[in-house]
């Protein structure tokens, strides 16, 4: 094998230096449940305060809790301060032109709704009272409006006319709903026929009914169901807004054809479309200081929602837009202006790690800023760059570091009294030949107290998307240090299909999800077998959510003698049934070649149901009833399977979860029962028959 360990890990990689002496305790679940959460960093339009939001969570309670924070950027060692606190939820700040007033969303009031504090102390007070609860927030520059999102009925002229139909149907003894297309439902919601729609609301006219921007579009802004205020931007002036936006009608079930749009501000003409060219993904608009240009990501590909994401450069207000270093192979996930407009801050996935970098516009030149970690949250402060970064040994704090690169400061220490208790695995990245003889990488995670003359079973970690990555980040729900805390190796491998690695490689798992995939597995784990004498093969288990689900499966009936147990979270059963149940239709398309009747040979090849018949491993099935992604009929039909065969098998239900499990209380309860299931299987003298 050609396993190369890259030990190169620096002081740069760990975020926290935890302490290895004999009194550090494992990392836990309630460790990872409990750990305060930084995101959503804003700098002040003077760079002197950073606000960002803190999530703390209370386990008795079963709920997290929101406020907003503030960072004085100006003084030397200068501690972080609360700006809000209340039982309710606050979060998103957005600052005034001015810097004076500090903008925010709140429960506080019953719903969600706008608030104002002032950033030096004072009373919180409420902006908005609407009757419907605002979803996203943005401040215009000149400081007059806000633009807010609410869920509202698009055939009603007034607010007032949502209200009334919800008390309606509320009210109804009929339930029934007729549909006359798709979608019927979306992510983890039945649809009932609203839009998130965006607003203007005047501050200077308190009492007025917010402006309606999105027209007569037939869409949702922001998009549904992940997308957030960064698909929104008010233009320099503050008299428009550009926006994202996706109008498919009937095919808006498998389209990827998100647009900009440009509307008044006043809602004076009806919505212009600027990239109806491009029939892929048009996203993030961001203006450059003088407002003379507007940068946005773009895709090439229509239907195909991992394609590469590229700068796309175009004169304001008007002009032709032209891509900005194209040859750079890496997806762009975020972007934003240098002061002077020369230079883009972007932030992309890069073997195993989001790094920072920076674009001159002028060279097109490519610049790695901060070489590791997950960056998060980039914002230009003069000349330094302040941002949120997280890794395999930490959660999130703020950092900053020269615009001109150089070493990195680190900005708050949240979390740093529990972290001191804890003994974290330390994780070491490898890289071995795959299928085809291309390079692939992948991490080990070291247990818990690790004595290289002991042996230690095995956690074997497979990433969903399947165009995803398993890096260098803090991972509130698939965090290996769960598993090295309970003494076992974490290993995780980016296969073909993953992210980070040039778009080939991500292509490559087009029409082949059980082919050279589950090759890099099985290359992967003898190579780090071979490597790491230290960890016990004979006592492993593999586990996967999603993509990484329908792998477990896949393993289950194409390599059932690898690993002593499985477990799945949301995998895909049958191909056939997950193309007809699904609701975005265009990754099944597109993954597959066309729709099941068109490609029947390409869904079947690697349709795990056709291979029950080789099952023999026993596995954990676990899914969320409000799944609608991968449809709970998904995990029922893997028990059903198991359970006929006398395969040793649980299912872990979660009634009121979706794909994910966000619960506090629900996520300990699918850490210990795998964590048991695991233990199960892979204890010393445990028989690995059936």
């Amino acid at each position: 094998m050609n396993y190369q360990s890259i030990r190169r890990l620096t002081a740069a990689v760990f975020l926290v230096l935890v302490t290895t002496a004999l009194s550090a305790r494992p990392f836990d679940v309630h460790d990872l449940v409990s750990m305060e959460r930084l995101s959503d960093l804003a700098a002040s339009p003077d760079g002197s305060t950073l606000a960002f939001v803190v999530r703390e969570t209370d386990l008795e309670a079963n709920r997290g809790r929101t406020d907003v924070w503030l960072l004085d950027l100006g003084s030397d060692g200068a501690e972080p301060r609360r700006l809000t606190s209340d039982e309710a939820n606050d979060w998103s700040p957005r600052w005034s032109a001015d810097g004076e007033t500090l903008y925010f969303l709140s429960t506080r009031s019953g719903s969600s709704q706008v608030w104002r504090a002032d950033p030096s102390g004072g009373a919180v007070e409420a902006v908005t009272d609407l009757p419907l609860d605002v979803g996203n927030l943005v401040v215009s520059p000149a400081g007059r409006r806000l633009a807010v999102t609410l869920e509202v009925f698009p055939d009603c002229a007034a607010l007032s006319c949502t209200v009334d139909r919800l008390a309606a149907e509320e009210g109804s003894p009929v339930t029934g709903r007729l549909y006359d297309s798709l979608f019927v439902r979306h992510w983890d919601t039945w649809k009932d026929g609203r839009r998130s729609h965006l607003f203007a609301v005047d501050l200077e006219r308190p009492d007025a009914e917010p402006v309606d921007l999105t027209g007569g579009l037939d869409a949702d802004v922001p998009s549904k169901p992940f997308g957030g205020d960064e698909e929104i931007t008010f233009t320099p002036d503050g008299s428009g807004i550009v926006y994202t936006a996706r109008v498919a009608g009937r095919q808006e079930a498998w389209s990827t054809d998100f647009d900009l749009w440009h509307v008044p501000v006043d809602g004076s003409a009806d919505p212009r479309c600027l990239t109806e060219r491009n029939q892929a993904w048009d996203t993030q608009p961001v203006f450059s200081p003088d407002g003379s240009q507007l940068a946005y990501l773009a895709m090439a590909r229509p239907g195909f929602e991992s394609d590469r994401l590229i700068v796309m450069l175009r004169p304001w207000p008007e002009g032709k837009a032209r891509p900005v270093a194209v040859d750079w192979d890496r997806s762009i996930s975020s972007l934003s202006f240098s002061p002077d407009g020369g230079q883009l801050w972007v932030t992309a996935q890069d073997t195993g790690n989001v790094p920072l970098f920076a674009i001159d516009l002028a060279t097109e030149e490519v610049r790695r800023v901060v070489e590791s970690g997950h960056v998060r949250s980039p914002q230009v402060v003069g000349d330094r760059v302040v941002f949120g970064r997280d890794s395999l040994t930490a959660p999130v704090d703020v950092y900053s570091v020269a615009a001109a690169g150089g070493e990195i400061e680190r900005l708050t220490a949240f979390n740093a009294d529990r972290l001191s208790e804890i003994e974290m695995g330390e994780p070491e990245p490898f890289q071995f030949a795959g299928f085809g003889g291309e390079m692939v990488h992948g991490w080990v995670v070291k247990p818990h107290g690790f004595d290289p003359e002991k042996l230690y079973p095995l956690a074997f970690l497979i990433h969903g998307g399947p165009q995803g990555s398993f890096g260098n980040d803090f991972h509130y729900r698939w965090n290996p240090q769960t598993y090295a805390g309970a003494g076992y190796a974490a290993v995780m491998i980016d296969f073909h299909g993953s992210t980070g690695y040039g778009q080939a490689f991500t292509d490559s798992i087009r029409r082949d999800w059980g082919g050279k995939p589950l090759e890099d597995l099985k290359l992967g784990l003898a190579a780090v077998l071979a490597a790491e004498p230290w960890i016990d093969g004979q006592r492993a288990c593999a586990l996967g959510a999603s993509y990484g689900g329908y792998m477990i499966n896949w393993i289950a009936g194409q390599w059932p003698e690898a690993f002593r147990c499985l477990v799945n979270h949301d995998g895909i059963f049958d191909q056939r049934m997950m193309y007809y149940s699904t609701e975005e239709l265009w990754f099944p398309e597109w993954e597959n070649g066309g729709t099941y009747w068109q490609a029947p040979f390409e869904f079947e090849e690697g349709n795990p149901a056709g291979f029950v018949d080789r099952w023999k491993t026993p596995m954990l099935v676990i899914h969320g009833a409000l799944d609608y992604r991968v449809p709970g009929t998904q995990g029922l039909a893997t028990f059903t399977a198991l359970q006929r065969k006398g395969i040793p098998s649980r299912l872990l239900w979660f009634p009121d979860e979706n794909h994910w499990v966000l619960q506090p209380a629900n996520s300990v309860l699918w850490h210990e029962t795998v964590g048991e299931w695991l233990d199960r299987w892979t204890a010393p003298g445990s028989s690995p028959e059936k």
